[in-house]
């Protein structure tokens, strides 16, 4: 290891380590332009943090959100230059800080750290919506549809996740407001971003279930069964209508071999 490697690690770690002016911490940490340094780069994380999870600012507010976002930046910092990426951890972060005030904030943090991976995904064709139409119930069965990059979806049994989420993302007053009467219910979210624009929509029962099979590469028959073994009443022709139109997948099919 170089000296100037060895420098660089010290002044990362001196940056976020809980104490920069302990008894084992270089000298040039006491130096006054140091902590300038060290308080505008941490200062930055934080930032990030907040802009990363709107929703979740919204939800706890500011002040929270903020004081959350030290605490996990005092055992997580980044590990990508690019702080759009920041925010791994934060749900289980934010969970425990919660305890059992706010049983769905690990699940609308979750979905803000969606959102921002669908914003972020590579591009890829996306399979036209009308692909499948006219294919025998045989081929149909044999497909394996792979989902798109930028197709990310999340939900819960027992919690309403997608109604709390979606509110506070898009700050809406109509639906902040018919939050006060939620059906407290499991939801799902999907996530696509079929042109641009990361859109999201709720997801039916067994829509998640169904998508895990697809990106394990499973058949599309297989899919299905996985769906109706977590829900038996899903509506397998609507999920995958909705599926297609929201553009989930790319064009990358194939026939078992």
């Amino acid at each position: 290891m170089t000296a100037l490697h060895s420098f660089e690690q010290d002044f990362v770690g001196a940056l976020f380590a809980d104490e920069a002016h302990g008894a084992c911490a270089p000298g040039w940490t006491a130096q006054p332009g140091f902590a300038v340094y060290r308080n505008t780069v941490r200062k930055g994380c934080i930032d990030a943090l907040e802009a990363n999870f709107p929703a979740v600012a919204r939800l706890v507010g500011r002040d929270w959100l903020r004081a959350a976002a030290a605490r996990h930046l005092a055992g997580h910092p980044p590990s990508d230059p690019c702080l759009l990426h920041y925010g791994e951890g934060v749900a289980d972060t934010l969970a425990e800080l919660a305890g059992d005030e706010l049983p769905y904030l690990h699940g609308v943090a979750a979905l803000d750290r969606l959102w921002t991976a669908s914003h972020t995904a590579a591009d890829a064709p996306v399979l036209p919506a009308d692909s499948l139409a006219g294919l025998p119930p045989e081929a149909l069965a044999a497909l394996r549809l792979q989902p798109h990059p930028a197709a990310r979806w999340h939900g819960s049994d027992t919690l309403p996740l997608h109604s709390i989420w979606s509110a506070n993302r898009s700050g809406d007053a109509a639906a902040l407001e018919a939050l006060t009467t939620l059906e407290w219910a499991g939801e799902s979210t999907l996530l696509t971003r079929p042109i641009a624009e990361v859109i999201w929509q709720p997801l039916p029962a067994g829509g998640c279930a169904f998508l895990d099979a697809c990106a394990r590469g499973d058949r599309l028959d297989d899919a299905a069964a996985a769906a109706l073994d977590t829900h038996p009443h899903t509506d397998l022709a609507a999920l995958l209508a909705q599926l297609l139109r929201a553009g989930t997948f790319t064009t990358s099919t194939g026939s078992p071999p």
